[in-house]
């Protein structure tokens, strides 16, 4: 395989600019749009191997993978301690700009919090609604739990920054059998992380509340289907609190991914891919006979 640096170059970064700012963003392929939204210690450079084996699964779609408020080139939230509302807001405001009105969501990690907001409050923008190891948040948790979580992650910001972070952090987002070319893949987005970025995002995972907003989504007509997937090996978002995820939402489908750690869609696109054409075109099969 190529370098990191030359997968990465493949999908040239695109930027749309909208009132509050700008929001980055990579792109491949023509048709039904689908959202990729990356996780707190990545960026849209973290899907490059997941757009560039997805054409045979997902033909016939766009693939529009951002860079969140606070990461990459895109333009930081006004707000110190942000909520999933608000990056949802900027996700708003990008597909304004873009002309995407409705489309397949895909939110992995802290994504899929931004993916429920935006979901919980523009459901007929959702056709589908696809969690990969998702975070919950700790909106719910009581208030030591969640400045120990913010605490404990600024920290080692602060004590190894981005690079050092990525170093000592970035493997453990996949299984120990994970490609080299997947782990320099997970450490390039992780080592180029914002810092400022990066704080508001933790922030807002210590009060995000994601079964509830995705409830809400599948409980606001006319939501489309929604489905869960995690890896086997993830020790991130482990498939107990995955699960716990889908049990809220009523009808929505739960995928185990053999051997595969918290970022799947690095570690193995193809088979991802091939779990989320599956889902989807029987989603559709399934909409056509109605």
């Amino acid at each position: 395989m190529t370098s990191v640096d030359q997968r990465i170059a493949a999908f040239p970064v695109r930027e749309a600019k909208t009132a509050a700012g700008t929001v980055c963003y990579r792109e491949c392929g023509k048709g039904e749009p689908v959202l990729l939204l990356h996780g707190v210690g990545s960026s849209s450079a973290s899907w490059v191997d997941f757009m560039a084996c997805a054409g045979e699964a997902l033909r016939g779609r766009r693939l529009i993978a951002w860079d969140a408020p606070g990461y990459g080139d895109s333009s930081r939230l006004p707000q110190d301690a942000p909520m999933a509302a608000d990056y949802a807001g900027a996700l708003h405001a990008m597909l304004d700009t873009l002309g995407v009105n409705q489309f397949e969501l895909i939110g992995h990690s802290l994504g899929a919090l931004i993916a429920g907001a935006f979901a919980a409050a523009h459901p007929a923008r959702v056709r589908a609604l696809i969690m990969l190891d998702p975070a919950g948040g700790y909106g719910a948790s009581t208030d030591e739990v969640r400045q120990k979580m913010i605490d404990g992650r600024l920290r080692m910001l602060a004590e190894l920054g981005p690079k050092g972070m990525a170093e000592q952090r970035g493997a453990a987002l996949l299984s120990p059998k994970a490609s080299v070319e997947a782990i320099d893949l997970v450490k390039w987005s992780m080592g180029r992380v914002d810092v400022k970025g990066y704080e508001q995002a933790v922030r807002m995972l210590a009060r995000g509340r994601l079964a509830e907003d995705a409830a809400k989504y599948v409980g606001s007509p006319p939501a489309g289907p929604v489905s869960v997937m995690c890896g086997t090996e993830d020790t991130v978002t482990p498939e107990e609190g995955c699960r716990r995820i889908a049990a809220a939402c009523r009808g929505a489908e739960y995928r185990s991914l053999p051997g595969l750690g918290h970022a799947g869609y690095v570690e193995n696109p193809s088979m991802v891919a091939a779990e989320i054409a599956r889902f989807l075109g029987r989603t559709m099969a399934g909409q056509q006979q109605q």
